[in-house]
């Protein structure tokens, strides 16, 4: 009764967690959907591949969102013609480079400004350097519904129309992606209670497999990017600098509730070769610590 207990609470908190973003996601999804045209998106976004990766990569600097409410704001984004490299580091570093995040990382490390910059810096390293390598590897969206054409609401022309249509489509991708967030959720709390912290600790001895073992803690947890600098610094005493960095890395960019929501998104294949590229440089950079 009791593990059933644990189980139901976790689940909710991650849940209640994660709500409020999974909105906020939806309905700027909604806003891209309604008002941003494909004219615009050529406008602002860079030709050139470098700058396209660097500007996918710092813009989510403007956007408060945890990983579960920025896939459906990428998703919408490639359909309005977004490029793949430039929309892939964009929902990496959106969840770890923006203002409410790096200040959690900071209070969280006793005011300390090491931390938000491993964390930031090496975010940005990691989304550009993948950024490149798709800009070569892919040139399609990589979406499931790749082939479906995206039709702009033309016949929404007055702005309360529009904003309407905001709200349907937010409702609409909410029930979409919201039921791979409860699944998502159910298995990290099952995944919090049946696998022993104790036993991750005991297998990171050395600087390279401690940093493992934190990666798998975070996608484990499923924290939201809000809070999971509090999380890391309560490790402090037990695993190393490298071990958080690793930890405050991997965890917003792939978790257990985003994985579902991406294997909705994305194409099968695409999702093993992103979670791939993101393993190895998240592991690499928390080796340069």
């Amino acid at each position: 009764m009791s593990t059933f207990l644990q189980l139901n609470t976790i689940f909710i908190s991650i849940i209640i967690e994660a709500f409020p973003f999974v909105l906020i996601g939806v309905f700027i999804s909604g806003l891209i959907q309604m008002f941003v045209t494909e004219q615009m998106i050529a406008k602002i976004v860079p030709k050139n591949r470098v700058l396209g990766v660097l500007y996918g990569a710092l813009i989510g600097a403007l956007f408060p969102s945890c990983e579960c409410g920025i896939i459906p704001i990428v998703h919408r984004l490639l359909k309005k013609g977004v490029p793949l490299h430039v929309a892939i580091p964009f929902m990496l570093t959106g969840p770890i480079i923006n203002p409410i995040v790096l200040f959690s990382t900071f209070i969280a490390f006793g005011n300390n400004w090491q931390m938000v910059w491993y964390r930031a810096g090496f975010a940005l390293l990691i989304a550009f350097v993948i950024g490149i390598i798709l800009s070569f590897q892919y040139k399609g969206t990589q979406l499931l519904d790749e082939d479906e054409h995206d039709h702009h609401h033309e016949h929404a022309t007055t702005l309360w129309q529009k904003f309407v249509g905001t709200l349907n489509h937010a409702v609409e991708e909410f029930f979409s992606v919201g039921k791979y967030l409860i699944i998502g959720a159910f298995i990290a709390a099952s995944m919090q209670i049946f696998v022993k912290t104790s036993v991750l600790m005991d297998l990171g001895q050395t600087k390279a497999t401690s940093s493992l073992v934190m990666m798998l803690l975070a996608v484990i947890l499923s924290l939201c990017s809000e809070a999971d600098a509090f999380i890391a610094a309560s490790f402090r005493g037990t695993f190393s600098t490298s071990a958080l960095v690793a930890f405050l890395l991997i965890g917003p960019m792939v978790d257990i509730k985003n994985l579902l929501m991406l294997y909705h998104t994305f194409k099968k294949k695409f999702i093993a070769v992103l979670i791939l590229y993101i393993v190895v440089l998240v592991f690499i950079s928390s080796m340069l610590v």
